[in-house]
């Protein structure tokens, strides 16, 4: 079985957003009419809590995109983006839900991130979305989504270390680039780890 998994693909990661990636909304379309495709269609969103350790604003005296070590792992930091219930963290409107069988929230977990839609960053704690997947049969997955060099990047690198076959469409991916070359790394890597770039 052969699934689509859409990685958040949520208002604050889009132009306008507290976390905007670039040219984030040119994706949906695209996603839109890859679900066709699709028996099983599946998404990540991340889903943080006011008082998370990856927001810049919860260190005081820490800018945006500074560096620090947040228990044990080091840790980016954000704007405030995607808190839980609020509409920042909402999918995007103009992207199709209705055949999404299960969102897997991630990042809810205040002490430790999520950028991948399978573990925590420290591989701690575990969302159930491989299992789930397994579950249904699933032994073939196409990524996309937001952001290609962070959350995208670490999906597909732990969907190959938990035995999926993974497909990355990148047509359907932008990311964030904080250093120049830093998407094109990314997609590097996860082809060296073993996955199909389309």
């Amino acid at each position: 079985m052969h699934a689509l998994l859409l990685i958040d693909i949520q208002n604050d990661f889009l132009p306008g957003g507290a976390l905007a990636v670039p040219g984030g909304d040119g994706i949906i379309p695209i996603v839109n009419e890859l679900m066709s495709g699709f028996d099983i269609i599946v998404a990540t969103q991340d889903w943080h809590p006011p008082d998370h350790g990856s927001f810049a604003a919860n260190h005081p005296g820490k800018a945006v995109f500074e560096s620090v070590d947040l228990h044990g792992l080091p840790q980016t930091l954000w704007p405030v983006h995607c808190v839980q219930n609020t509409g920042g963290a909402l999918f995007a409107p103009t992207l199709d839900t209705r055949r999404i069988a299960r969102v897997f929230p991630k990042g809810t977990d205040p002490q430790i991130d999520s950028y991948s839609g399978f573990f925590d960053n420290g591989h701690r704690g575990d969302t159930g979305l491989g299992e789930w997947l397994k579950g249904k049969g699933v032994t073939e997955l196409t990524l996309c989504g937001l952001a290609t060099d962070y959350c995208v990047k670490f999906t597909a690198l732990d969907a190959l270390s938990c035995g999926f076959k993974v497909n990355l469409h990148l047509a359907a991916c932008r990311g964030v680039d904080l250093q120049a070359g830093d998407c094109v790394k990314a997609v590097a890597e996860i082809r060296e780890h073993g996955a199909m770039i389309r």
